[in-house]
């Protein structure tokens, strides 16, 4: 196949090994890679990452002293839970829950330590700096994260609505509600 020519400027590569070719987009990619300074891989993670998470925002956040740092995919209109169970009504979380595979811990693992009590499905991560919750792995969804919406850097959430969850009679609560347990199922 013939290749087209190059912009003044951009030069398309020829595909290395491992790689494929581009046909006819090659000059498109090779211009929006050097118009944004990302690397091959770069842009790939951007294009497969707006696939795959279609009609959702990446919001970025952390704890309060930045050693932890994620990134997750969810809607820019988020749906919180308050819960009022004893260990959300001591550390007023209200979260938001997405499957594992939207959410990408950026940095922090060795800085992070776990909470677990009573069925010790629950995991309370928290940065061991400076206290914060900024995630954790909810009793409802082990396959999934918690997000805490005010630990998100502003500028991706439109609309937070919360609802208030009765953690208190929390088997009770899961069994009624009709739909948490699917929150984190991609």
């Amino acid at each position: 196949a013939r290749r087209p020519a190059a912009r003044a400027g951009v030069q398309a590569q020829p595909p290395g090994p491992g790689a494929f070719d581009l046909g006819s987009q090659s000059e498109r990619w090779a211009t929006f890679q050097k118009r944004h300074g990302l690397s091959c891989e770069e842009a790939a993670r951007l294009l497969l990452d707006a696939y795959e998470h279609r009609g959702l925002v990446k919001h970025t956040g952390g704890c309060h002293c930045g050693a932890v740092r994620f990134e997750v995919w969810a809607s820019a209109e988020l749906h919180v839970f308050n819960c009022n169970c004893s260990i959300c009504t001591k550390k007023q979380n209200q979260h938001f829950i997405v499957p594992a595979s939207h959410f990408r811990l950026l940095k922090g693992a060795d800085n992070l330590t776990t909470y677990t009590f009573n069925t010790h499905q629950a995991k309370h991560t928290f940065c061991k700096t400076c206290g914060v919750q900024s995630f954790y792995i909810p009793r409802s969804n082990p396959d999934g994260f918690g997000i805490a919406p005010h630990c998100l850097d502003d500028g991706t959430v439109e609309v937070i609505v919360t609802e208030n969850f009765n953690g208190k009679e929390w088997e009770k609560a899961v069994m009624e509600h009709k739909t948490i347990r699917d929150m984190s199922k991609p």
